[in-house]
């Protein structure tokens, strides 16, 4: 059989047409020259170069940081327009294109990295980009063209970014303090709280790590409670000083391209949009050079974060067992402990806090070295300043919440636990001092030490005081409150009874000397028998009813003066 040619030849293929696909880019121009941006990107050039430029970390601004930016280029296109310096048709697509970025839109579009050109210029010329790019959409034109609203122009008409960046550094500090400052009163109540509950608890109170005197749990956490209070108070007032705005100084701080009445009418308008007292720089100057407003703000957040750490790492070691620690609290268990030792539930939450903190800790570091770097009119050091600050006071707020809700709120005592430590200490100690002096009271809580007696039992050995003046004196509830235990109105205050004194010089003597035969016993024999009270001298008597200040050493005085 023949084939006719081409008869096994494939069969032609079919012809697709494709669309055609928009372009991935366009070209814009900026001072130096073409620069090819995302084609539906709402940013322009001079954000597409600082993308190219600092591709650094992955950090980008903090939604608080855009908020307060975004809320400036809205006040300062309603003050230019109040002033009849910007055309209402021109302000207000500007403040509707704000408004949206305010409402949630386009926060993709704020994409430069926090490591960039210094005092925030490519933060403040991407916030003009969007802006106007939204505006010119609003009004039917196309992203990049900025033929009827310009980036420089009009939206940031009458500004710098010297004087945008720290206000909108201020700003937003501000905005995220609210959340922390709500977190911290609550941590504040419950520790209060924790407090009352824990009002009768007894236990040891330890300094340098080592038992001293005793005191309830209560006073412990009332002390914690008070602390973070304190701290609170301080940082609030230290953010005041952040109510202070540059906004108008422009460039080095003289206002040239904006003038008092666009000052005045820009922080009224962020006064009005934010409920903050906001008010202009009393010197301009001072607040454009320095970032020593926010480094004191920081350093008030420090302390705070330190007063937390120092109560979480007492939380884990008050509850460290539970068999083989102190475990006088119990921490509630939020999730497992170990990937191989089951059972173990660990103080996470606590841990968390610490981490927390040592991360605020290394954030003020790094605003301390800012801010100490930067020179003449301006602290070129402004966005790393700014992010740390933001990141840190939320970081804070966010750990103290989950500090009081998911730890502080759960916690249990063991009193049980507490009085028995308590019972073998030798915190006890301490209230025999006023009483039998100061080097005795230490023989006799190193012998408890070493032997394991307790305190008690060691001064009725040594007769030392009758066993109702002891039960006093060591008394652990009369411990925890000012005063002297067993001084009681019966005794005038540093004045121990005659029976007391006889019994003390007893025990005194007992252990100068262990034979019945010694003289030292023969003292003690005739020191606790009773006797007639000495008759009253005359009115020229020198002798002086005083309390044994000297630890029991006058004897041993008057026998070498004798000698």
């Amino acid at each position: 059989m023949s084939l006719e040619p081409g008869a096994l030849s494939p069969e032609p293929r079919a012809r697709y047409t494709f669309p055609m696909r928009p372009p991935a880019y366009r070209v814009e121009r900026d001072p130096l020259g073409e620069v090819r941006v995302p084609a539906r990107a709402y940013y322009g050039g001079q954000t597409a170069r600082a993308v190219r430029n600092f591709p650094i970390s992955g950090l980008t601004a903090p939604p608080a940081l855009v908020t307060a930016t975004i809320l400036i280029k809205k006040a300062a296109a309603e003050a230019n327009r109040a002033l009849g310096r910007l055309s209402p048709s021109l302000a207000r697509p500007i403040v509707k294109a704000a408004d949206e970025v305010l409402g949630g839109r386009l926060r993709d579009q704020f994409v430069v990295d926090v490591y960039q050109a210094g005092a925030g210029t490519s933060h403040n010329m991407n916030a003009n980009e969007v802006l106007a790019n939204r505006a010119a959409e609003i009004l039917g034109g196309r992203l990049g063209t900025y033929t009827r609203i310009h980036p420089n122009d009009h939206v940031n008409m009458g500004q710098s970014t010297n004087d945008v960046y720290p206000t909108a550094t201020r700003l937003a500090i501000l905005f995220v303090l609210r959340d922390l400052l709500v977190a911290v009163r609550a941590l504040a109540d419950r520790l209060a709280q924790k407090s009352q509950e824990f009002t009768a608890i007894l236990k040891t109170g330890r300094t340098h790590l080592q038992d001293a005197v005793p005191m309830t749990l209560g006073q412990e956490f009332g002390g914690y409670a008070a602390n973070v209070a304190h701290a609170a108070s301080e940082l609030e007032r230290t953010a005041a000083q952040l109510y202070e705005l540059n906004l108008g100084a422009t460039a080095v701080g003289t206002g040239l391209n904006a003038g008092d009445d666009y000052t005045r009418e820009a922080i009224a308008n962020l006064a009005r949009y934010t409920g903050l007292p906001l008010r202009g720089a009393a010197n301009r100057f001072r607040v454009t050079q320095s970032m020593g407003d926010v480094l004191a703000y920081s350093g008030a957040l420090r302390r705070l974060s330190v007063e937390t750490a120092k109560i979480a790492s007492d939380l884990r070691l008050l509850s460290m067992g539970p068999r083989a620690g102190i475990a006088e609290i119990q921490l509630p268990a939020v999730q497992p402990g170990s990937s191989i030792m089951p059972g173990k539930v660990n103080p996470s939450v606590p841990e968390m806090v610490n981490q927390v903190c040592c991360q605020v800790v290394g954030c003020d570091a790094a605003i301390l070295a800012a801010a100490d770097a930067g020179q003449l009119e301006l602290n070129v050091m402004m966005p790393v300043i700014a992010w740390n600050a933001v990141h840190a006071t939320t970081i804070l707020g966010q750990a103290i919440r989950v500090f009081a809700d998911l730890c502080i709120s759960g916690i249990t005592a063991d009193a049980g636990r507490a009085r028995e430590l308590l019972d073998r200490s030798t915190a006890l100690a301490t209230a025999l001092s006023p009483h039998i002096g100061y080097a005795q009271t230490a023989e006799i809580a190193k012998l408890s030490i070493e032997t394991g007696r307790p305190i008690r039992e060691i001064v009725r050995e040594r007769r030392l005081m009758p066993d109702e003046e002891l039960d006093a004196i060591l008394s652990p509830e009369a411990m925890t409150s000012p005063g002297r235990p067993g001084y009681n109105t019966q005794h005038k205050e540093g004045r121990p009874s005659r029976e007391t004194n006889r019994t003390r010089r007893a025990g005194r003597a007992r252990t100068a000397g262990a034979d019945r035969g010694t003289p030292a016993a023969a003292a003690a024999r005739q020191a606790v028998s009773p006797r007639k009270p000495a008759p009253a001298r005359g009115p020229g008597s020198r002798r002086l009813a005083a309390p044994r200040s000297d630890h029991g050493r006058a004897q041993h005085r008057r026998r070498q003066r004798r000698r």
